[in-house]
């Protein structure tokens, strides 16, 4: 057998150095589901993308649709934005920018792909989203499991559960000084999100209109925090809009990483009469 080409990139930041890091295999054509979490777990970042030919029926250029799946180190998710828009800048340098399309489990995504001050960036479009309310009790459980008290939540960004891809529960916190001590009971959490189908915990400070500092504990994945997550930064910017934080045609700046050493920028966009959300950010490769 050949070996299997590994690439490493890091997404939502041009410094190799900052960002999320993702594993990214353009050719996976010859690896079972096994060998895929193998990959993933061997790298250890928060999730590796692989990449198959097109299924039947999947709109798009020739030789630029495929199908992309995810895998933690513990298990397949649904949808990874960071690694998507790793794949997609990884894609483009070798095939060259334009219009990408993935058949993903969560459904079809586009990428557009273009040269931005030196280097390239990527916006995915997500699958349509929503957002449900948390019921109360899990509510109390997540914050037990956080250790924080009720008092520490932004009464301006209410407790919801948010999806464009995966499952996101959305808390707010009151001042930057909570954001940043976060210290949690970690397979307290895991429970209780794999009970609910959560892939992260998206903890949200406002800091302007349109820009917020954001993390997310990630421990169904096998890791404390996710350094840049752009499938939760889809689910906030449909929450954002449903809960009235921002206006149907709005860019939001979501800073993530900085607690971490590892600062990212993603951007999330809103467009009138398209209920999708659109999250873009640069993407190099590591080492």
């Amino acid at each position: 057998m050949t070996e299997t080409e590994i690439l490493r990139y890091t997404a939502f930041s041009d410094d190799p150095a900052g960002g999320n890091p993702a594993g990214v295999v353009l050719d996976a054509s010859g690896l079972d589901d096994a060998r895929m979490l193998e990959i993933a777990a061997g790298l250890g970042y928060s999730e590796t993308a692989f990449l198959t030919a097109p299924p039947q029926g999947l709109d798009g250029e020739p030789g630029r649709a495929f199908t992309l799946r995810f895998f933690s180190p513990k298990a397949e998710v649904s949808f990874c934005g960071h690694a998507t828009v790793a794949t997609s800048v990884a894609l483009a340098e070798r095939i060259g920018p334009g219009e990408l399309v993935f058949a993903t489990p969560a459904g079809t995504v586009p990428v557009s792909v273009a040269a931005s001050d030196g280097g390239l960036r990527a916006v995915l479009t997500s699958v349509e989203p929503y957002v449900e309310d948390v019921a109360p009790a899990d509510l109390a459980e997540a914050l037990a499991a956080l250790d924080w008290p009720q008092a520490d939540l932004d009464p301006g960004i209410p407790p919801r559960i948010a999806y464009a891809g995966a499952r996101h529960l959305v808390l707010g916190a009151a001042t930057r000084a909570r954001l940043a001590d976060l210290a949690y009971d970690f397979p307290r959490l895991e429970a209780l999100m794999r009970r609910l189908e959560l892939t992260t915990v998206q903890l949200v400070h406002r800091t302007g209109p349109a820009l917020f500092d954001v993390r997310d504990p990630f421990p169904v994945g096998g890791v404390v925090e996710d350094p840049a997550t752009g499938a939760a930064a889809a689910a906030f910017g449909a929450y954002a809009r449903e809960l009235g934080l921002a206006p149907a045609d709005a860019v939001l700046t979501l800073h993530q990483g900085q607690d971490m050493g590892r600062p990212g920028v993603l951007t999330v966009e809103l467009r009138p009469g398209d209920a999708r959300i659109r999250v873009g950010g640069s993407a190099v490769r590591i080492g």
